[in-house]
């Protein structure tokens, strides 16, 4: 109740080698974004690097940084700078042989918490099991001074239970750093649209705001390459896109979303009253037979 308005941004960008430069491209568009309005920036996955899991390299984990740790030492410090709140995304080291894919949100400079990627594929040229350890911390929701939001990370975004559970939370807003784009194996296969689709779905589903930033760009390795298509995007608790990416290039994506919708469209489009979770002992079940 008494939900407000306030701004959103997202922020696409193409990843080259120099870490550095990545770092400050999103230094630069997150200060952007906040002189023009934004209260909560969210950055892509892993924005730091280029997507290292393309390929098996041993040496990658020691892009691994602890919390706090360098990214998060500057992205705080931004974000008491900025006075807005910052999702930063990262590779997270906690000791040797134990890393995770983790978002940490700042507030103001303050530290609210961090969310680790549950969900971890393995594929062509997404081989994230060699580098990320399945999360443990839950599905955790933040209480901003401008909404409570929740945050799931790339692969997550393909699962229904996740954003079930952080609008049960009370997310307002549900973000999705993500780098997705090209199928190796499937080369004139286009997942941008159904990638769209699925995420706005989960929208759909718990009358929340979703608002999903993807990486653009090829990038290279010694297996091949991989394109990511962007599209970053925001939607409404109907579902509709409210503020698309306009290009495949370095873009800040950013929308006034008004929380009040939140409560209009769940109290017309009563899904949570009407779940029959004592009905769903099933999904509990890796497989379920007959």
């Amino acid at each position: 109740m008494g939900k407000g308005k306030m701004n959103i941004a997202l922020i696409q960008h193409q990843c080259g080698e120099s870490h550095e430069q990545n770092i400050q491209t999103a230094e630069k568009m997150i200060t952007e974004a906040a002189q023009q309005g934004a209260k909560i920036i969210c950055t892509q996955e892993l924005f730091a690097g280029q997507y290292f899991p393309q390929t098996i390299d041993v040496n990658k984990y020691e892009w691994a940084e602890p919390i706090p740790g360098p990214i998060c030492n500057r992205m705080q410090s931004l974000s008491e700078e900025l006075g807005v709140v910052i999702i930063v995304s990262l590779y997270e080291y906690v000791r040797d042989g134990l890393y995770f894919n983790t978002v940490v949100v700042y507030e103001e400079g303050e530290y609210l918490g961090k969310y680790r990627k549950h969900h971890i594929p393995e594929g062509p040229q997404y081989i994230e099991k060699y580098y990320f350890t399945e999360g443990d911390t839950g599905y955790p929701v933040f209480k901003t001074k401008y909404g409570t939001i929740g945050v799931l990370i790339c692969w997550d975004e393909w699962f229904p239970e996740p954003s079930r559970i952080l609008a049960l939370k009370g997310a307002d807003v549900v973000f999705y750093p993500s780098a997705i784009g090209s199928e190796p194996d499937n080369p004139g296969l286009d997942t941008s649209q159904t990638w769209m689709d699925a995420i706005r779905a989960h929208g759909i589903h718990n009358n929340m705001f979703i608002a999903a930033v993807n990486r653009v760009g090829r990038e290279d390795s010694n297996e091949g390459h991989m394109t990511f298509y962007g599209r970053s995007f925001i939607s409404n608790p109907w579902g509709t896109v409210i503020k698309e990416a306009e290009t495949k290039e370095n873009e800040i994506i950013m929308a006034e979303i008004d929380l009040s919708e939140v409560t209009h469209a769940r109290n017309v489009l009563q899904f949570h009253r009407d779940r029959r979770p004592d009905s769903y002992g099933e999904l509990l079940k890796r497989v379920i037979e007959e």
